[in-house]
Order: C-alpha cells, then sequence, then structure tokens
C-alpha cells in the first residue's frame, strides 16, 4: 500500500519536475475541502487560465470514534465498545491535460473492505474541444460537458453529500442514506448546463466487476438521466431541484444500492460485513440478477445560514423469472444551520426512513435520526459530532433484524485537500 502510494507520488512529481505546473488550480473542479461544498456537478464556468499541463495531487483522511450500543430479538448480536473504527484514506489525482481537457483519478489506500491500496474510479471531462481545433465548436461546449470512464454515476443527488471512504468533510453527518445509492460503472455522461438548468443523459455497461466472460444471467446496458434547476436567485437564497433515474432491464446483480466497495460507517452493526447500518433492495439477488427502476428527486434549498437537502426516492424491480414487481420507498430530510462569516461552524439533524415489501411478504420499515454539528477548524479539517438512533420494523421472527436498533455518539475528525 505505501509502495504504491510512493509510486504514484514520485510519478506525478517527475512529471511535474520535467513539464507540468504541480499543484495547481484546475478548470471545472469541485475542490475536496469546505469550499466544495454544496457544489453538486462540476461548473461549466471556470476563471482558470490553461497554461500547459498541471498536476494536482490530493487525498482525505478520516478516523471515527464509536460509542454504539445495539439491541434484538437475535442472540447473534454482537456486544460493542467505545472504540475507535479503521483510520481510512483517499488519494486523488487531477491533471489538467489540456484547455478543458481533464482526468480525475481516485485511489483507495486504506478502506473498510480491502486491506490493499486499490483504484476506486477514474474518468475524463470534457468541457473543450480545443484539442481538435482552438475554438472548435465552442458555442456548443459553453454549455455542454462530457464525461466519460470508469466513473461514479451521477444518479440523485445525495451522492455529493456521502461520505466515500476517506473523502468526508462534504457529509455534514457521520453516515451516508440507509438506501445508500452508489457504483462505479463504465460508461460516459452528457451534460447541458445554463442559466441554472441542468439536463443529463448517460449510459453505462451495468457492471461493478468488470469482465469480458459471457456470464448467465447476461448484463444489458444501464442508463441514467437528470433534469434539474439551480440558481443562486438572491445574495440570500440559493434554490435547487432535480429529479434523476437509473433503470436496467437486466442485471446478473445490480450494484446501484452495494457498489460501495469501502463500507459503511456503523461498524459491527447487526452483520460483519460493510454494509452494516445500511440496506438494499432484495428484488435483484447476486447469481440470480434481475430488473431495477429507481427514481429519485433532490430539492436543496439554502437561505443565508439555514440549509434543507431532501429525498424523495423510489426503487422497483424484480428478479429473474420472477412473477411480482416490488418496490421500496426512501425519504430523507436535512435541516442545518450553519453559524459565522465563513460558516465554520454547523449544528442540525436529518431523518431518514426506508419502508418497503420483502420477497417474503413482510412490509418492514427502518428509520434514523441523526443529531449533531460541526466544526471547520480549517477550510482543510472537520471535526464532526452525531447522535444516531436507528429502528427496524417488521422484520420476520428469528431474522437478525427482528425488533433492532441501535444508538449511541459518533465522533469523526477529516482532513481533505
Amino acid at each position: 500500500m505505501r509502495l504504491f502510494a510512493l509510486l504514484l507520488l514520485t510519478i506525478a512529481v517527475s512529471v511535474s519536475g520535467v513539464q507540468a505546473q504541480f499543484m495547481g488550480p484546475m478548470q471545472y473542479y469541485v475542490p475536496n475541502d469546505q469550499s466544495g461544498l454544496n457544489q453538486f456537478e462540476a461548473p461549466k464556468t471556470t476563471d482558470v487560465e490553461f497554461d500547459g499541463l498541471r498536476v494536482r495531487v490530493g487525498g482525505s483522511n478520516t478516523l471515527q470514534f464509536q460509542g454504539i450500543s445495539q439491541s434484538g430479538a437475535s442472540d447473534e448480536l454482537h456486544d460493542l465498545s467505545p472504540n475507535f473504527n479503521l483510520a481510512t484514506s483517499n488519494l486523488d489525482l487531477d491533471v489538467q491535460l489540456y484547455n478543458g481537457l481533464r482526468m480525475h483519478l481516485r485511489t483507495y489506500l486504506s478502506s473498510r473492505h480491502h486491506a490493499e491500496a486499490w483504484v476506486k474510479s477514474g474518468y475524463m471531462q470534457v468541457d473543450r474541444l480545443d484539442f481538435i481545433q482552438e475554438g472548435f465548436l465552442s458555442d456548443v461546449m459553453d454549455r455542454v460537458s462530457i464525461k466519460v470512464g470508469h466513473m461514479e454515476v451521477n444518479y440523485g443527488d445525495t451522492h455529493f453529500r456521502r461520505s466515500d471512504n476517506g473523502a468526508a468533510i462534504h457529509n455534514p453527518f457521520v453516515g451516508n442514506y440507509i438506501m445508500d445509492s452508489f457504483t462505479t460503472e463504465v460508461g460516459g455522461e452528457v451534460y447541458y448546463q445554463h442559466n441554472g438548468l441542468l439536463a443529463m443523459v448517460g449510459v453505462t455497461n451495468g457492471k461493478l466487476n468488470q469482465s469480458t466472460v459471457k456470464s448467465d444471467p447476461m448484463t444489458k446496458p444501464s442508463f441514467v438521466g437528470k433534469l434539474g434547476f439551480d440558481r443562486q436567485l438572491n445574495p440570500d437564497l440559493r434554490v435547487r431541484l432535480t429529479g434523476s433515474v437509473y433503470s436496467t432491464s437486466q442485471t446478473s446483480s445490480a450494484y446501484l444500492y452495494t457498489g460501495d466497495r469501502a463500507g459503511a460507517r456503523y461498524y459491527d452493526i447487526f452483520e460483519d460485513n460493510r454494509m452494516s447500518g445500511r440496506f438494499a433492495p432484495d428484488f435483484t439477488p447476486r447469481g440470480v440478477g434481475g430488473e431495477l427502476t429507481s427514481f429519485m428527486i433532490n430539492p436543496f434549498i439554502k437561505f443565508g445560514g439555514v440549509e434543507f437537502f431532501g429525498v424523495i426516492e423510489n426503487s422497483s424491480g424484480k428478479a429473474i423469472n420472477a412473477d411480482d414487481t416490488r418496490s421500496y420507498q426512501q425519504y430523507g430530510a436535512e435541516l442545518l444551520y450553519r453559524i459565522g462569516a465563513d460558516e465554520d461552524f454547523y449544528v442540525g439533524g436529518r431523518y431518514n426512513l426506508v419502508t418497503g415489501e420483502q420477497a417474503g411478504g413482510n412490509e418492514v420499515d427502518i428509520s434514523r435520526i441523526n443529531i449533531g454539528g460541526g466544526w471547520f477548524m480549517t477550510e482543510n479539517v472537520l471535526a464532526k459530532i452525531e447522535y444516531v438512533n436507528q429502528q427496524y420494523d417488521g422484520f420476520a421472527a428469528g431474522s437478525l433484524y427482528e425488533n433492532g436498533e441501535f444508538s449511541g455518539v459518533m465522533l469523526e475528525a477529516v482532513i481533505s485537500f
């Protein structure tokens, strides 16, 4: 792991010494630090002039102290004690290759699911076509962006506010949503942004783990789209509203809610795997496959220091050869108050509810409340504290989640640059 990180850094430094500027600002880029809060998609405007190849090395490091207890009908639950979780770290390489042409690569150096360093995703973003000819289709590219790679799919807005392994500075709380929509697939997305309007359409190969071996069942392409409005209406008021869709008609295993190989923030909750504390719809079982279509609506309003973010989501699907289509709904609401001239402090709460029908016919509900706050000690350092309570209702007798509940206090420290 250390040798791999050192090798990447050595390559970057070597390139910079020959022909590139090292650690310079990027075009059409969302910063990893506090200044990147609530930026969502990469902006379509930039004040950075291209003056040659430019390399930026960044990273994130995160550590939690967990003081959670759990209870339920099952006698298989762990007895938990207050202690530290595994420290997680990311290494980011961003390279300005040409005017309006940028590459991003994220590597997990330490993560809950893998002991070794491994590449999470990478993509190329095209905002100008000057590499073909200076000014080529400039009127079109003033409003259009293209992303291509093995990358994080832009479904919904929750993935912009989630913790991505070590990168947790844009998440006001410690955990992600219960149904954590996040996956990395090979594909491309085309964006249109103009005067507050946003439209995106994309297609992927539908696979998390890449292979040319013919699978049974076959995985067909997945389609993703987003429409939205995002505008600063006056100096105090910003309004954003987006609607997204992700759909696959046939998959060997849908990973939209299980694609986070880095793992959840609440450790050893009910189960000994990376999904502890989360929930994934069960209508596309691994090795059996099926079809899945998910819709998400996200309102975001910021008035002065008051910030609201919401989630309304429906995911429906069925396993291959199954007769019935089942669905799950997710609802979320965050209310924050950011304090100070630079909004370095914040307090707030989040409510999250998932409800749906399991394969056995049980109507289940999972609800979570987070109450907490944070302090940006610098633009690159954030300290968080939260109280979390999550309850499971309706699960069958004998299930690991029967009458399940966990609650307690979490502390998290984040460094991101």
